[in-house]
Order: structure tokens, then C-alpha cells, then sequence
């Protein structure tokens, strides 16, 4: 499949390619490198994104609901106002990513990588966020309701105006104790 030039596949070189608006719903995209792309406003709904490299990536307002981004590199990629509800993004690297609003219900981010990410205002409730690392993550006004943390590492999180898996909020605070 081509798409603005670009062969669209598995394993492909699609560096700074220009996808957005595209509807690459479904399309097997595992192991290829998006890094630097602009995927603004793509249709990507259960694609196969494993093992991709995204890292810069801008994705606003994608839609990646039950897409596969299982061990995704996607440093520092924008997510903001992204739709990945029952996403798979188990052992992905989102470390400074900007997740700002993104809707992020019951997805799998078991084992992620999230540190110093921006996650205000995203909707995380029912998600499994066990085994992942928060460690200075941005969870202002983050729902959080259902949500797996076992295990997850909060480490001088901001969990500020947060609503916790118990349906609690916390009005203003910063974690600084490991359980």
C-alpha cells in the first residue's frame, strides 16, 4: 500500500513521513520506524504498531484505539487528545511523551516506561498500569478509576487533583515514598 509516497508495511523506513489524516486502520505496521513522523489526526485503530520505533512522532489526535504498540520506542512522542482505549502498550517506551488528555481507557501499560511523562487530564481508568515506571510523571487531573497500579513505580509523580483507582482525589500532592 502506498500512501503519499510512502510503501506502507512492516519493517518499512517511514522517517519524517507525512501520514496524517491517513486511515491506516488495521495495517500492519510492527517493527517499522515512524521516528519524527506526522501522523496528526491518523486513523491507526488496531493496527499493528509492535516493536515500532515512534520516538518524536507527532500523533494529535490519533486514533489507536486497540492498536498493538507492545514494546514501541516513543520517546518524547505527542499523543495529546489521542484516543488509545484498550490499547496494548505492554513494555513501551514512552519516557517524556506528552499524553496530555489522551483518552488511555482500559489499556495495557503493564511494564511501560512513562517516566517524566506528561499525563494531565488523560483518562486512565480501568487501565493496568502494573510493573510501569511514573517515576516523575505529570498525572494532574489523571482518572485513574479501576486503574492496575500494583507494583508501579510513582516515585515523585504529580498526582495533584489525580482520582485514584478508589474513586479518592488527592487536591495537591507529589509522591516521594515507595511502597
Amino acid at each position: 500500500m502506498l500512501i503519499n509516497g510512502f510503501e506502507i508495511g512492516p519493517r518499512k523506513n517511514l522517517i519524517f513521513a507525512d501520514l496524517s489524516e491517513a486511515n491506516l486502520s488495521g495495517a500492519n505496521l510492527a517493527e517499522s520506524n515512524l521516528t519524527s513522523a506526522f501522523l496528526f489526526n491518523i486513523n491507526l485503530a488496531g493496527a499493528n504498531l509492535s516493536h515500532a520505533h515512534l520516538s518524536g512522532a507527532r500523533m494529535v489526535g490519533a486514533d489507536l484505539q486497540r492498536a498493538n504498540l507492545a514494546f514501541a520506542q516513543m520517546i518524547g512522542t505527542s499523543l495529546f487528545s489521542a484516543n488509545l482505549e484498550r490499547a496494548d502498550l505492554t513494555g513501551a517506551n514512552l519516557v517524556g511523551a506528552f499524553l496530555f488528555d489522551a483518552k488511555l481507557g482500559s489499556s495495557k501499560l503493564s511494564g511501560a516506561n512513562l517516566t517524566g511523562a506528561n499525563l494531565m487530564s488523560a483518562d486512565l481508568s480501568n487501565a493496568d498500569l502494573s510493573g510501569a515506571n511514573l517515576v516523575g510523571a505529570d498525572l494532574d487531573g489523571a482518572n485513574l478509576i479501576g486503574a492496575n497500579i500494583d507494583g508501579a513505580n510513582l516515585f515523585g509523580a504529580n498526582i495533584s487533583n489525580a482520582t485514584m483507582p478508589d474513586g479518592s482525589v488527592v487536591p495537591d500532592a507529589t509522591v516521594y515514598i515507595v511502597a
